[in-house]
């Protein structure tokens, strides 16, 4: 008996049989399939400007995948010629300083005059999850309309310091699709400012006025790369506390030595909610863009930017090989709980792997 409930023992009570769950999806529906571009259809819609092409590239660029890669790599080769054009921009600061409202007033600064802008802001990933937010976006409302910006953010991925390995990469491809200006942002102030500045030309660092940090300038490494310091929420009762701190960083950076490009850095308040003092940030962008053009600086960091990337894609490359190789797979595992089981330690077990991995190779 299906229900119990029904039987003499229950006079009165009367279940009746009960009505199939429907399905939730349609089973008519038909999944549309997204169409594969080949690497020349991938750089064709690049060069004219198609973003939706430029995005499917990007997340090809970002993944993790090794025949994606392949293809990613094949794109950016293509683009490479089209690329190099733009101003390219760092932005950090604590967290809270404002970076993601600043770019936005900043954007549409540049865009009322202009501009394309490509706005690559880099969100924390999880430790635990590996997922993230990616809300950089909607702090963006403005800019997130505007059919010349695009807004790209990216899960660092566990990255040195939060910053995705693929950004240099992706600052390509925008500058082949026509972008000629791209904002780096990083998700706070960390080790990932070092990666940052090997792959923009201005470094811009935000701050804040009472945050107790002025004189030591949160950290001194960070302060030496900045080309620029500006002091946010400018505004209401907060001016005279931004115009001291202002004070307090530029004789901060007097005791620093000169930088290499022989640019000093300015110090700048402005407000980003309230639009006041953008301007003048942008003026001096353009006159330390001037600066370092005119004294041969400009060209020498680019190329010493590009020669720092090519050992880094060396490394990436060495390791990807290291681990798709199939004697390393094959003994990987064996070779950890070894380990893990105390037969063998770390540095012999990765010193037998090298070896097996190198006698693989001089087999080919």
């Amino acid at each position: 008996m299906e229900h119990p409930e029904n039987d003499d023992l229950y006079r009165g009570l009367k279940v009746n049989k009960g009505v199939a769950d429907v399905p939730t999806v349609n089973p008519y529906l038909k999944k549309k399939q997204r169409r594969e571009f080949t690497p020349s259809e991938f750089v064709e819609g690049i060069l004219k400007g198609n973003i939706t092409i430029l995005s499917q590239a990007v997340t090809l660029v970002e993944s993790s995948k090794y025949e994606h890669q392949q293809v990613a790599q094949e794109i950016i080769e293509k683009c490479l010629p089209h690329a190099g054009k733009s101003v390219r921009i760092g932005i950090t600061g604590v967290p809270g300083a404002g970076k993601s409202t600043s770019i936005d007033v900043f954007g549409m600064h540049l865009i009322k005059e202009g501009r394309k802008l490509a706005v690559l802001a880099i969100d924390p990933s999880s430790e635990r999850s590996k997922g993230s937010i990616l809300g950089d976006k909607t702090r963006m409302e403005a800019l997130s309309r505007e059919k010349d910006a695009f807004i790209r953010p990216s899960p660092s991925a566990g990255s040195l310091g939060g910053v995705a390995r693929k950004t240099r990469e992706t600052i390509v491809l925008c500058e082949a699709a026509g972008f000629d200006t791209v904002f780096v942002e990083t998700v706070g102030v960390g080790q990932s400012e070092t990666a940052v500045h090997s792959m923009v030309d201005f470094f811009l660092l935000i701050q804040l006025a009472g945050t107790g940090d002025e004189l030591q300038g949160i950290k001194r490494g960070i302060m030496e790369m900045a080309d620029g310091i500006i002091i946010n929420k400018a505004d209401g009762d907060n001016i005279d506390k931004a115009k001291l701190a202002a004070t307090q960083f530029k004789n901060a950076l007097h005791l620093f030595p000169p930088a290499e490009s022989g640019w000093f850095p300015k110090v700048l308040t402005y407000s980003g909610y309230y639009n006041i003092g953008i301007k003048e940030i942008w003026d001096m962008v353009g006159e330390y863009m001037e600066f370092t053009k005119k004294n041969g600086y400009f060209n020498y960091k680019r190329n010493e930017q590009a020669k720092y990337w090519m050992y880094e894609s060396i490394n990436d490359t060495l390791r990807e090989t290291f681990y798709h190789n199939p004697a390393v797979e094959g003994m990987l595992g064996q070779t950890e709980q070894q380990v893990l089981n105390n037969e063998i330690s770390s540095f012999v077990a990765a010193k037998r792997m090298m070896d097996l991995f190198l006698e693989n190779l001089s087999k080919k």
